[in-house]
């Protein structure tokens, strides 16, 4: 049975114990601190508007590991032509936006619900959470944002309006921001195309227990 939170206590029982689907606790709230323990734990929020707040700590998780993004020939094309034009967290809240709006096949409806964009949007005004914008002709077309724990990347979402925009700002940021670790969460047959697997929670743990989560500028490594 998921673990019930009391709103009162600033805790969260240890990942090991979530159920198959990796459902470890209900309850709580989005406060920062909250959200950053969670973080730092391996624990992430994901629900819907008819069920309270779930946190999740899968058994496997889905990562890119420094390296092993794979980028296609046409890809690296795409990139040579200079048609995308890529910003860090000039855009967040219409990152965020976007992300809760875009249609997704087999989904109805989104889990960015407005508390939810609300608490990101205050972890991004206190320096937790980034984005990073695809813009063309001077349009935002595609974009993602998530918490960076050390050098690990707690992406959250995506989005893009046409082809290839989220692929560009994936390996934006893959390539340009000294991290040694994407978390994707949850397997999705689109990631794993592009490099992700799945590693056993314990692995993954020890990895993020061992970074220290700070507020900073999210800029590229010179």
């Amino acid at each position: 049975m998921p673990y019930l939170l009391d709103e009162a206590q600033l805790a969260f029982p240890h990942p090991r114990l979530a159920d198959e689907d990796g459902l470890l606790a209900i309850g709580g709230d989005l406060s920062e601190e909250r959200l950053l323990l969670a973080y730092q734990n391996g624990i992430f929020p994901w629900y819907d508007e008819d069920t309270p707040i779930l946190w999740y700590s899968p058994h496997e998780r889905f990562v890119i590991p420094k390296g092993k993004l794979k980028i296609s020939k046409s890809m690296r094309q795409v990139l040579r032509s200079k048609r995308f034009k890529v910003t860090y967290n000039q855009a967040f809240e219409q990152v965020i936006d976007q992300c809760a709006r875009i249609a997704r096949e087999g989904q109805q409806g989104t889990w960015i619900l407005p508390e939810m964009k609300a608490a990101y949007i205050s972890l991004h005004k206190h320096g937790y959470a980034h984005s990073v914008e695809v813009w063309e002709q001077g349009q935002l077309v595609g974009g993602l944002y998530g918490i960076k724990v050390g050098n690990v990347f707690g992406g959250e979402s995506m989005f893009s309006k046409v082809s290839n925009a989220s692929k560009v700002a994936l390996i934006s940021l893959a390539e340009d921001f000294g991290i040694s670790m994407i978390d994707c969460q949850v397997h999705s047959a689109h990631l794993e195309s592009m490099g992700a697997c799945l590693i056993p929670q314990e692995e993954f743990l020890a990895i993020i227990q061992q970074q220290e989560i700070k507020a900073y500028d999210f800029q590229p490594a010179l």
